[in-house]
């Protein structure tokens, strides 16, 4: 019997690909950790076989003594790591010991830190088509002429790490900025950049070894919570729609093909793009996860399934492309809901709302 870890089982990512495991691999024994002892994961009836309260990977030898320890009394065969952070520690310890603890499937260290943080990421892209005018700043340096000089506003402020929704407000002058960086004295460096009105749209891309092997999108059409959000967007989307974009899929390409070449750095993983199109529709990449997306689980469902995929490589060290092409096309105009506490629920296409009145 094989034995899959997946960390930070408290996280919506993790949990929807431990439901899809459970419906499509059910031979596959599940073991869950997360730093958060309340964490959902460890108490939802069938998601995991066993749990455990791991460290943070930040008590960087508490956490290795732990991972180590748990591959060899579950006799874990690999790891779905999720959590950011984690990523991150464990791409340094492969650059260390030339390894992973047990098979996984993960972004090369140096993408990961320059994508993970919205500022580095910036950094690279900085003067390309690929991203709004963008300013990194922090509590001690606001640089109030050159956000209103360079950027203007309306501009978008948010924090360069974290969730797409943390911290982040549309500014309608130099008034709310002073107000809005004093409202979030705790966090240090955010992002400033030029304000996007378009629609919100979203990518998840498989890399392997440098080649593209499969990319959808998606619409993020309104949000979770939205009216208790300053910035009325959160980090989950309530309705969105499937999209067939090629083009969409193309300029993502383009985009980490242009980091990985200024990186010296080879693609590889599942990459998940955030983007906002301009006033002229004009697509911007706003965020770059480095990990499946929340809406992994269901894609899997309308059958664009990373996840399968993922367990294929862990399985065989690879995969077959052969005859396929890496755009994925549904076959219907598929939209998804989703909300708090209910499982998402996936419709046909919006027809179905026009019958409802």
């Amino acid at each position: 019997m094989e034995t899959i870890l997946i960390n930070g089982i408290g996280g919506p990512t993790p949990r929807s690909i431990a439901k899809a495991l459970r419906s499509k691999f059910p031979e596959i024994r599940i073991v869950g950790i997360d730093a958060n002892f309340k964490a959902i994961g460890f108490f939802m009836p069938g998601l995991v076989d066993k749990y455990y309260v791991s460290p943070k990977s930040s008590s960087k030898d508490e956490y290795w003594n732990f991972i180590h320890y748990l591959i060899d009394k579950e006799e874990i065969n690999y790891a779905i790591v999720q959590p950011e952070k984690e990523i991150i520690a464990w791409g340094e310890y492969y650059h260390e010991k030339k390894e992973y603890p047990c098979p996984t499937f993960l972004p090369e260290k140096r993408l990961a830190l320059t994508l993970m943080d919205k500022a580095l990421m910036a950094d690279v892209l900085a003067g390309t088509e690929f991203i709004p005018k963008t300013i990194k700043i922090t509590q001690n340096n606001p640089k109030y002429e050159e956000v209103e000089k360079e950027i203007g506003f309306p501009c978008w402020i948010r924090a360069t790490q974290g969730s797409g929704g943390l911290g982040s407000l549309k500014l309608g002058n130099i008034y709310s900025y002073r107000s809005w960086l004093f409202i979030n004295s705790t966090i240090n460096e955010f992002t400033v950049s030029e304000f996007l009105p378009g629609r919100h749209l979203a990518n998840q891309m498989l890399y392997f070894n440098g080649k593209l092997i499969k990319a959808a999108s998606l619409e993020c059409a309104e949000y979770v919570m939205a009216s208790i959000a300053p910035s009325k967007v959160t980090g989950n989307t309530s309705f969105g729609r499937f999209l067939n974009d090629d083009n969409l899929t193309d300029f993502c390409d383009d985009c980490i093909k242009y980091v990985c070449t200024k990186l010296g750095v080879k693609a590889h993983g599942v990459l998940s793009f955030d983007l906002k199109e301009d006033s002229n529709g004009n697509y911007k990449v706003t965020e770059v996860n480095i990990r499946h997306m929340a809406y992994t689980g269901i894609m899997s469902s309308v059958g664009f399934d990373l996840i399968a995929d993922t367990i294929e490589i862990l399985r065989t060290g690879n995969i077959n492309v052969e005859g396929k092409s890496p755009y994925y096309h549904y076959d219907k105009p598929y939209i998804f809901l989703r909300d708090v506490d209910i499982e998402p629920i996936i419709l046909e296409s919006e027809d179905i709302f026009s019958k409802k009145n």
